[in-house]
């Protein structure tokens, strides 16, 4: 059956067609297809069969095909047990099959997993479907239902998938099927209401980034998750897990390689005018931010995930190209907590493109180097010549490869639903990345450094990454092009 009608939980939205509705502040948000001929990338990661080092053009945002959610909820529930994250083994626990003995039995004990799909554009058919039905086929989930106010494709959808629900209303959706995965894959400025709707039906919550556009919208799903044992709400950073970012992250971990000392974070890739011709893009309101919101994001959050906390970040943006409302290239000073230098370069004006992590530690330097997805031949160990031959080459056994993708964190993710646990990339863990860019937006605009935990409520960073910053907040009156070449520098 295929309900019609929108219940008001800003189900209003399509994937695959151009679409307006109301908000639940009145806002109207307008939506169009993605540009199949402009490089699709940026919002979406390659689709699971494809191999890593391949862009898949037509997994690029649809209507911002790819667009995760962070909530961050309980913090108080995800404490950092040293001053040093660098050194925490809890970034890759060793999971137990067992819950706390404290709790209650898993829900989901004995029962495969009941997912459903919100949204049906290119970044749900290239790598959430996949993901759910490989699993699916592993007896850990089943698919039940699709959203998407677009009736044929989400019809065409579930036909293709072997997908038993077609929805047009995400409420009747939930209310209906309760399912207890949700798998959201639509335009940033939905995931806020979208997450919370999820949240408040039972079930947890897989989002595609950028998580939120803001820190109070994290904030805000943060509020709405489970206390102990779920539901929670995790964002799709697929490129912290493989088999190349979890030997690395446990090298760091155990200070094999020395302590770190200096970083680099680069994702400078090329989008042309014909990219930005989408009405949506390039838009504070409706894309969130520019390339360092909506590409460098993973590249950001997998070296954080490496050095641990950052304390604060000096930063320059400009717009040297596009005619945007957002910048079009971005750069950033970072000092970590362990007292690691980093460089950070966002770029959408790169025609050799690249994605590269590279840490330089007391005695090695680890070098990962990609476009959109990484797997162990990516990575690069290179020893101090003082380091005896026997350990660097144990440094360089990877083990069996296992690239970063969808799937990969669906597994941990599914595991920590079984568990009873908060996952990875969820709370206080999922929250940094954003955090970060903020400081960064904050840092641009204002030409001064920004420490780790300066931005909350008050703050006008809080609730719009442009800050009302003049010459980068939305114009209503100026024609944009008035804000051509103009640059901030701190």
């Amino acid at each position: 059956m295929l309900p019609p009608g929108s219940s008001g939980v800003n189900t209003r939205w399509s994937t695959s067609d151009v679409t307006s509705d109301v908000t639940s502040d009145g806002a109207l948000i307008t939506f169009m297809p993605t540009a199949r001929n402009a490089s699709t990338a940026d919002n979406a990661t390659t689709p699971e069969p494809t191999p890593p080092q391949t862009p898949n053009p037509s997994s690029d945002s649809g209507c911002s095909s790819n667009s995760n959610l962070n909530p961050d909820s309980d913090r108080s529930s995800n404490p950092t047990p040293d001053s040093d994250r660098s050194s925490n083994p809890r970034r890759y626990p060793e999971r137990s099959s067992n819950p706390r003995p404290d709790r209650p039995a898993s829900p989901f004990a004995g029962r495969r997993i009941r997912a459903a799909l919100i949204g049906t554009g290119a970044i749900a058919r290239g790598s959430h479907l996949p993901a759910l039905a490989r699993l699916a086929e592993e007896g850990e989930t089943e698919i039940v239902a699709a959203v998407d106010i677009d009736a044929d494709s989400v019809k065409r959808l579930c036909a293709e998938g072997g997908i038993p629900h077609p929805y047009t209303d995400l409420r009747r959706m939930l209310d209906e099927q309760r399912p207890d995965l949700v798998s959201i894959c639509t335009p940033p400025t939905l995931h806020r209401e979208q997450t919370v709707a999820a949240l408040r039906a039972g079930a947890w919550v897989w989002c595609e980034k950028p998580p939120v556009p803001t820190l109070a919208d994290f904030d805000a799903v943060e509020a709405e998750e489970g206390t102990d044992g779920g539901p929670y709400a995790a964002i799709v950073f697929q490129h912290r897990f493989g088999s190349g970012a979890r030997h690395v992250g446990r090298l760091l971990a155990e200070r094999a390689l020395g302590r770190p000392l200096v970083a680099h974070c680069q994702t400078t890739w090329y989008r042309d005018a014909a990219y930005y011709a989408v009405p949506w893009r390039g838009r504070w309101q409706t894309e969130g931010g520019g390339p360092a919101m909506g590409h460098g994001i993973h590249q950001m959050d997998l070296l954080l995930d490496l050095l641990g906390p950052w304390s604060e970040v000096r930063a320059m943006a400009g717009r040297l190209v596009h005619d945007l409302e957002t910048e079009d290239v971005s750069t950033a000073l970072v000092r970590f907590e362990n007292g690691a230098l980093a460089t950070i370069v966002n770029s959408v004006l790169s025609p050799d493109e690249v994605s590269r992590i590279r840490i330089d530690c007391e005695r090695a330097t680890v070098e990962l180097t990609h476009l959109y997805g990484h797997s162990n031949d990516n990575w690069r160990i290179t020893a101090a010549p003082d380091v005896p031959e026997e350990e660097a080459a144990r440094w360089r056994d990877f083990g069996a490869d296992v690239p970063s993708s969808h799937l990969e964190q669906l597994r941990e993710l599914v595991a920590s639903m079984r568990a009873g646990e908060r996952p990875r990339s969820s709370g206080a863990d999922g929250r940094t990345s954003l955090e970060l860019i903020t400081a960064l937006y904050k840092s641009a605009f204002t030409d001064t450094t920004v420490l780790a935990g300066d931005i909350g409520p008050g703050d006008p960073y809080y609730t719009a990454l442009h800050g009302g910053a003049p010459g980068w907040a939305p114009r209503v009156t100026e024609a944009s092009a008035a804000a051509r070449g103009e640059e901030v520098s701190a």
